[in-house]
This record gives C-alpha cells, sequence and structure tokens, in this order.
C-alpha cells in the first residue's frame, strides 16, 4: 500500500510539473502574442497618418522638408502666343449669315407657340364634323357620288 502511495505521489508530483511546465509555455506564448500585436499596432498607427503636403509653406526641419513639394518651374509660352496672334492677324471667315434668325420676332410669337397644340386639336374635331355633315347629306340625298356631295357642302 505504501508502494502504491508513493507511486501515486511521484505520478502527481511528475502531473503537477508537466501542468506548471504547459502554464509557462502557454503564458510565454500570450506574452509573444501580445508584444507583436502591440508592434503591429504602433506601425499601423505610423502607416495609417498621413504625411503633409507643402506647397507654398517652406518647413524648417529637415525631416518635414522631405515633404515639401518642389518649386515649379515656368513653361515657355512664347511660341504659344506668337502662334496665337498669328492667327488673330489673319481675317476672319464669315459663315454664310441666315437672316431669319437675325430677324427680329414678332410681338405675339409666344401666344401663337402656346396655342398652336390646342389649334391642332381643334383641326381634328373640324375635320370629323365636316365627315360627320358630308355622310348626313350623302345619305338625306342618297347620292352615290361622293365629290359631289362634298361641291354641295361648300
Amino acid at each position: 500500500m505504501e508502494d502504491e502511495k508513493l507511486a501515486t505521489g511521484e505520478e502527481a508530483a511528475n502531473l503537477e510539473n508537466e501542468a506548471l511546465k504547459r502554464k509557462k509555455r502557454i503564458e510565454a506564448l500570450r506574452q509573444l502574442k501580445e508584444q507583436q500585436t502591440r508592434q503591429s499596432s504602433t506601425e499601423a498607427q505610423q502607416q495609417s497618418l498621413p504625411r503633409p503636403v507643402f506647397r507654398s509653406y517652406r518647413p524648417l526641419d529637415e525631416e518635414l522638408k522631405k515633404s515639401s513639394v518642389p518649386l515649379a518651374e515656368p513653361e515657355e509660352v512664347d511660341h504659344i502666343i506668337t502662334k496665337e496672334l498669328g492667327k488673330a492677324a489673319d481675317p476672319p471667315v464669315l459663315e454664310e449669315i441666315d437672316l431669319v434668325n437675325l430677324a427680329p420676332r414678332k410681338p405675339d410669337w409666344d401666344l401663337k407657340r402656346d396655342v398652336a397644340k390646342k389649334l391642332a386639336k381643334l383641326e381634328k374635331r373640324t375635320q370629323r364634323a365636316i365627315a360627320v355633315l358630308i355622310r348626313e347629306r350623302l345619305i338625306e340625298t342618297k347620292q352615290d357620288d361622293l365629290a359631289a356631295a362634298v361641291n354641295a357642302l361648300n
């Protein structure tokens, strides 16, 4: 019995030692992971911040001077200006002028434009009424000749 107790005591001590080793390994992995996340977060913060770009301001700090835009060099525009002046010297070619567009409109042009739709409807109604009258006259006179009935209407 004592042998069994010693064996179980040794096994228990061995199991406790293995458990402690596992805890230490887990803790070391946890610390390593935290350290990596801290490093990656600081790198991400450094990378995510925008770099200032100085166009008209000239910084005094050497590190900030790297962010400034170099001065722009003016382009040579003499040849462009002379070309444009040469074009202006040539007399312009006048296209054919449409006198209808230059003539002033009559004072009631907008009224005619607005009434045109209504007049189109009335024209259709007038044509229908004339056709009905012709049919009635044909029925009354019982003429077979359509042309004679239309002339009789006028």
